[in-house]
């Protein structure tokens, strides 16, 4: 047990020093319970971190005047009949109640009715023969010759390549579960090792695809950007994105910062337009784009603020989602911006005094700041980034696109739990940019990564009499 001094100076000196220790304690308890608060309602944590308990509610909240369901104006999606179905029963009927035959009687259509259906599913064989020929004018002998993409005497075709591809890249289909699936519905037992072949031919047959989707969004007036961790063989590596609602392009480098976004990889470098990102700090050394800051991670981290008392924050996403609804919800522009910009100007300026000053706790090092004071100083630092979606009319108010395209890579990462090689990550994200672009612009998917496998058509050399 510790031993009070009976000096009234030492006294002194360690009440001081139990009030600061004492105060410390405080705050750090209150930093661990605000951690345990965390979610992804207040916080950068993704939705699938807050497990069994209630779903938290959105950043940007929808309008709950409205009812479940399709909305008034919706055009809804169903089957409709078409012109020429590939087969006709005719249902007439058997017999006349007189006993006469309606057999050899051709009838009147009175309604039709379509069952759109899959046919039994197999595997066409083709069989491809190389001819000799001799010309019947002079006498020469010439040989066909196969298809580019017929090189062996029994193997798979384009359209199996290409389903293959598709089940392992677009829906996560493990080469296992490929293989069970073929011997389910075809008969066959698909080769494990076909299967890696075809990925790794459809990302060398997709590499100029893929330099034009690059081209494309480095033309494109905003990019979306974003980035997420994946483990290759072990080891953390990281997965780029840059998209547009008609583009996707993923990469895979083995940093998150300033290496990766000027790499000969990346869209960024020399880019003009918007970046819209989610204020990671490397972006910002991007000097020949504008940048735009995600309003959604704002909205996330001024909740997370307002709940420990900070009363800047809740003025700040007031006034947020109200600019948001008056800019015709992200879509429009502002008229008298000024008054706005002077609004926003005030609220820092309360947010300044309120926010506690940063503390040194030791003499080396950097004084700790508050989250808040953090977040503040984003925000009085990076204001025209956070202001840009309601000056201009083609940035986003926030960066879903960006994080909806990397969700995919999510996913395969659960089921996968990480890539072998830094080859395999890369072929990976090569061929989830041609799908995802393909969807985007309505193409169908299956005819996209056939189209790569196909190579040219079939050719005979003509005589040269």
């Amino acid at each position: 047990m510790m031993t009070l001094p009976h000096d009234i100076e030492a006294l002194q000196t360690l009440v001081r020093q139990l009030l600061e220790e004492n105060q410390a304690l405080k705050a750090e308890i209150a930093a661990l319970k605000a951690q345990l608060k965390t979610d992804s309602h207040n916080s950068h944590k993704p939705p699938s971190s807050d497990g069994l308990r209630k779903r938290p509610r959105p950043a940007l909240p929808k309008d709950t005047t409205r009812k479940q369901g399709g909305q008034p104006g919706h055009r809804g999606k169903t089957l409709s009949m078409v012109a020429q179905p590939d087969h006709v029963i005719p249902c007439k009927p058997a017999v006349c109640m007189c006993g006469h035959s309606f057999q050899e009687t051709p009838g009147t259509v009175l309604e039709r009715r379509q069952v759109f259906d899959l046919p039994e599913p197999k595997l066409e064989v083709t069989e491809y023969r190389r001819l000799r020929c001799q010309c019947p004018s002079c006498g020469r002998v010439h040989e066909g010759h196969f298809p580019s993409h017929v090189s062996a005497p029994v193997q798979y075709g384009p359209g199996v390549l290409a389903f293959g591809t598709l089940c392992n890249n677009a829906y996560m289909l493990p080469f296992k579960k490929i293989q069970r699936l073929f011997t389910d519905v075809f008969g066959y037992a698909i080769n494990e090792r076909t299967l890696e072949r075809a990925n790794i031919r459809c990302a060398e047959l997709a590499a100029p695809r893929y330099a034009a989707i690059k081209a494309q969004l480095q033309r494109s007036p905003v990019c979306h950007c974003d980035e997420t961790g994946v483990r290759v063989n072990g080891t953390l590596h990281w997965q780029h994105v840059v998209s547009t609602a008609s583009a996707t392009y993923l990469c895979v480098h083995t940093t998150r910062g300033k290496d990766a976004l000027e790499s000969s990889h990346s869209v960024l470098p020399g880019y003009r337009g918007w970046a819209l990102h989610d204020c990671w700090s490397s972006y910002f050394g991007l000097t020949t784009c504008r940048h735009a800051l995600c309003g959604a991670h704002l909205l996330r981290e001024l909740t997370g603020v307002a709940e420990q008392g900070s009363r800047w924050a809740i003025q700040m996403h007031r006034f947020l989602l109200t600019l948001y609804h008056h800019a015709d919800n992200g879509n429009g522009t502002i008229t008298h911006f000024h008054r706005w910009s002077a609004l926003y100007d005030r609220i820092c300026h309360r947010a300044n005094q309120e926010e506690p000053p940063p503390k040194r706790r030791h003499r080396k090092g950097k004084a700790t700041r508050t989250k808040g004071c953090n977040l503040l100083a984003r925000l009085m630092t990076y204001k025209a980034a956070v202001l840009a979606f309601a000056q201009h009319t083609e940035v986003p108010f926030t960066n879903n696109q960006a994080e909806r395209d990397l969700r995919p890579t999510k996913v395969k990462q659960k089921i996968s739990g990480c890539f072998r090689t830094f080859d395999g990550a890369n072929r990976y994200a090569h061929i989830s940019s041609i799908i995802s672009t393909a969807r985007k612009q309505d193409r169908h998917v299956f005819k996209e990564l056939r189209s790569l496998f196909v190579g040219n058509s079939f050719f005979t050399s003509t005589c040269p009499c």
